[in-house]
Order: C-alpha cells, then structure tokens, then sequence
C-alpha cells in the first residue's frame, strides 16, 4: 500500500481548468488534482459519482485512485463503515431496547395505575411487536423511495411522539393506542437502519458490524430495568417514556451527519393490496391470540378475530403468488440459510420472547419485590448479552454457525426453563448468576441468526429479506409474549385460582422452554459449511492446511 495519502473528494470545485476539493472534517484539506481517475473498486471517479464512491469505499477502510499529479494515493479511513454506520443505528435500537425493558419492569405499576389486571397489560406489549410486523414489510420500500436517511429520522419522531402519547395516557385503550403509534415508528427506524448497514459493509465484516450494532443496543436493556424500577419506586412510571427524547434527538442529529440518503433508483410499485391483507391479517391475528385466556374481549370477538386473520392471511398468500415483488417475499426461503434463520429463529424467539413479560411480573407480584430491586435483578441478562459479543465473532470462527447454534440451542432453552425453579428464598446472588450465563448463551444465538440469514442473499435482495426477518422476529416475539401469559393463566386455572401465584410461573417457564428447544430441529438441516463466508470459519480451518509444505 503507497504511503502518501491523499484525502478523496467530497465537493469538487473548477479552480482555471483544475479540479479543487473542500473537503470535510473528517478529511485533509488542500489537496488538487488534474481530474478524477478510477478507484479501485472499478468506479470511475468522476465529479458526480466521487461521493458516493468514498462512502462505500469506507467499507473496505481505503479508497484508492488515480489522477495525473497523484497517482495510486491511498486513504485510510480512521473509521469505517462497518463501524460508524452500526453506531448510528444502535442509537435507534439503544432507544428501543431502553423503552421495552422499562415498561417490562414497571408494568405492575402501569397496571396499578390503570385499575387493570396486570396480565392484561400483555396487550400493551403485543400492540407495538404487532405494529413492527404490520409496517416493518414497507420499510425497504419507503427507504428506497424517500431515501434511508430521510425515513430513518422521521421515524426517530414518530418513535417519541409515541413516547409522549404513552406518558399521557389514563386508560388500557389509549395506552394500548399510544403503543401501538409508537410501534410504526419502530417499524422504520431499524429496519431501515440494519438496511443501510447490509448496504454499505462487505460480507467478510458483516459479524463485527453487528456486533459494533448491538453492543451499544445492549446498553439500553442493562441500564432499563434500574432506571425504570427506580423511577417507578420513587417518581411516576409516566417519567420513564420521557427517557427517549435524548436519545431520539441524538440519533437524528448523528443520521443527519453519517447517513447517506441511500435510495434505490429503479423499486419496484409498492404492493397495495399485499400491504393491507397482510397487515390487517396479523394485526386481526394477534388481537385474537392476545386476548384469549382472561376474558379482555368477549370470546366470540377472540375467535372471530383468529378466524378472520387467518383468511386474511390466506388470501395474502394466494395474491402474492402472482407477483413479481409482493410487500413480503416468501420466495426467499429457499435460501437454506435465511430458511433456518427465519424458522429456527422464530421458535427461538417465541420461547425467549416470554422472559421480559413473566421474569419482571414473578419478581414483583410472585415474589414481592419492588420495581427497584426487580430492575437490579432482570439487568443481569442483558449484562450476560453484551459479554459474548466481545468473543462472539471468534466463536463463531473457531467453531462455525451450526454447531454454535445447535449446541446453543439446548443450552439456551435449558437456561431458560431453569428461571421457573427460582422462589421468594433464593438468594438474589444465584438469579442473577443464572440470568447472566443465559443471557450470554441466548446473545450469542441471536448473533447467529441474524448474520446467517444474510450469507446466501444478493445485495439486490436484502431489503425484501429485511422486511421478511424483521416481520418473523417480532411476530415471533409477540407470540411468546401471548404463549406465555396464556401457559400462566392456564396453571394458575388448572389449580382452580383466579389470581397468579409463584407456583404458576413454573410451568409457564417450562412451556415456553420447550417451544425454543424445538428450533434445534431446523438448525440442524444447515450444512456443517452454511455460512462460512460470513463467520470465517472454513477460511480459519483451510489456513493451517495451506500453511503445510
């Protein structure tokens, strides 16, 4: 590599038939060449493509071209893409994360406050997953016409409008509504945010790029159970929505300097039709299977919805078969890869997506703790999850994608069902040292399947497979959320109570354990090589082999 640097253009300038760059502040200044010459990645530098060439070429830490005065001038970027870029977009999901870990510990309050049975705050939970999973499916498509950057920021607003409607709220109704608001701006922020990332970083960084993306996510459900249990205990729980103002303000501002307004310039008509029958299918869907168990609708209402969501549905199906591009791609599990990610990952989640709704309530109404010391106890997952993604991507190199996440599977799931064997006496030492190892085991798993689903697609096919993942993920999230009220409504039932008592958190446990185990099964049709590309790891085994004389 030249040792001479040279800054690459960001505004060219004629400067008396020479071309002059102003540049950045990230960028040298005063630097003049001839004219822009090609850059190594095989575009030709010319004053209008120049930009958009830099940024990508941020991506592989060096954009190298020539011109007549400074010929094979090399820059080294002091951040690249696959780190910058995730940073941004862990605002988005550090905002979301705090948001969903401080309701999850205060939602005995909220449902003191409410006059409501705690179990029925569960629709508030599911309100804004299903919200994801009805708009998260137009999110590449609205980025790719409005541009990224563009959408990314207006759905930072939406997000903490949906944040002030959930403070002001004095009713199940309008708190549900507010949630459900503040689930479309969920919907665009990071999903658009994990599409500028799969656009703008090679394959080869990919799990290092996700692991600079979740590592500060993470930070936001470590410090959310103590904040919100503490502001509950000592303020109002209404304080804890006004905790996303900074943040959003933050990640507008930083989108606003490090984003570029990626668009697609050739996107295909947005599926109008598929939009509304899917949406309407699993928003009927989720309304029918959320408020089974407790009478919260009239049970005629809960089976009409479950039967109209799934017609919806069907006839989503059907339509979409017809279609080049439908609003969600169900073409691309074919993919051996993304197949597993989306059904393995999905039966994961519904077991693992139940722990934010019973951990909090079996600490506070089973065994009688306060928010406060409820918080300083649930943190201890997130805590084990930003651990492993220290050495997650080693892990991976050494060992591979499916015996990671086989292995993981039982483990996790184990973990898992582990949590229903806590009581009133167990010392808090032992909880929180189980809460830390699962948290590691589940982290790494979510690690592999969200790098794994990406390792066969083409660049042209990731915002689709985007919306395709997304959707699964917060489906699957609000089923375990539904899965698990209903298992602990059913075990209080069976002993003939009415209320929840400790007891019951065991069972429900145990039932949403076995739901996450059974995702071994799909993990287990991968090839022992599936992704490799991604992990690194047959680059890893061929290493010593080439090494051999």
């Amino acid at each position: 590599m030249p040792s001479s640097l040279a800054a690459p253009a960001t505004l060219w300038k004629g400067e008396r038939g020479r071309r002059r760059f102003d540049a950045g502040p990230m960028w040298p200044q005063g630097h003049a060449v001839e004219r822009p010459g090609p850059c190594t990645c095989g575009m030709s530098l010319s004053s209008r493509a120049i930009r958009h060439c830099i940024r990508a070429c941020r991506g592989i830490a060096f954009c190298r071209y020539e011109a007549s005065e400074t010929p094979d001038r090399t820059y080294v970027s002091p951040m690249r893409t696959s780190q910058i870029v995730p940073l941004v977009v862990a605002t988005a999901l550090f905002m979301e994360n705090t948001d969903s870990t401080v309701i999850a510990t205060a939602l005995p309050a909220i449902a003191q406050s409410l006059n409501e049975d705690p179990i029925a705050l569960k629709l508030a939970l599911t309100a804004y997953l299903v919200s994801l999973a009805i708009f998260i499916p137009i999110s590449g498509w609205m980025a790719d016409r409005f541009g990224a950057r563009t959408v990314f920021r207006v759905a930072l607003g939406v997000f903490m409008a949906g944040s002030l409607a959930c403070a002001a709220s004095n009713s199940l109704a309008g708190f549900v509504a507010a949630r459900f608001f503040q689930g479309l701006g969920g919907a665009m922020m990071v999903p658009v945010g994990r599409l500028v990332i799969l656009r703008s970083v090679p394959k080869s960084e990919l799990v290092s790029a996700l692991a600079y993306l979740t590592i500060p996510a993470l930070i936001g459900p470590i410090f959310g159970p103590p904040l919100g249990g503490f502001i509950t205990t000592y303020f109002d729980w209404r304080w804890i929505f006004f905790i996303n103002i900074p943040i959003g303000i933050a990640g507008i501002v930083l989108s606003t300097l490090y984003f570029e307004n990626i668009r697609e310039s050739e996107r295909p008509p947005l599926d109008v039709l598929g939009f509304l029958l899917s949406g309407l299918g699993l928003a009927t869907l989720m309304l029918g299977l959320a408020s089974t168990g407790r009478p919260l609708l009239p049970e005629g209402v809960s089976w009409g919805c479950l039967a109209a969501g799934a017609i919806l549905l069907g006839l989503y199906f059907r339509h979409s078969r017809g279609l080049a591009n439908p609003v969600i791609r169900l073409d691309l599990l074919r993919y051996p890869t993304f197949r597993a990610a989306v059904t393995g990952g999905s039966l994961f989640r519904i077991g693992t997506g139940a722990i934010p709704f019973l951990l909090p309530l079996m600490l506070q109404i089973g065994f009688g703790l306060d928010p406060l010391r409820s918080g300083l106890i649930t943190f201890a997952a997130a805590a084990g999850a930003l651990l492993i993604k220290l050495v997650g991507p080693r892990i991976l190199r050494a060992y591979g994608f499916r015996r990671v996440m086989l292995i993981n599977a039982l483990v996790a799931s184990a973990f898992l069902a582990v949590n229903g064997l806590f009581t009133a006496e167990t010392p808090h030492a032992i909880i929180i040292c189980v809460l830390l190892i699962g948290g590691c085991v589940r982290s790494l798993q979510f690690t592999c399947v969200n790098a794994i689903a990406y390792a066969e697609l083409e660049t042209r096919e990731m915002s689709a497979a985007t919306s395709l993942a997304s959707v699964a993920q917060q489906l699957s999230l609000s089923l375990g959320v539904s899965f698990g009220a209903l298992a602990l409504e059913g075990a209080a039932a069976f002993h003939g109570r009415t209320e929840i008592v400790a007891q019951d958190f065991a069972p429900a446990f145990l039932a949403v354990a076995l739901i996450s185990v059974m995702s071994f099964f799909s993990f287990r049709r991968l090839s022992p090589e599936a992704g490799a590309e991604v992990s690194g790891h047959r680059l890893a085994a061929a290493a010593p082999r080439n090494a051999m004389p």
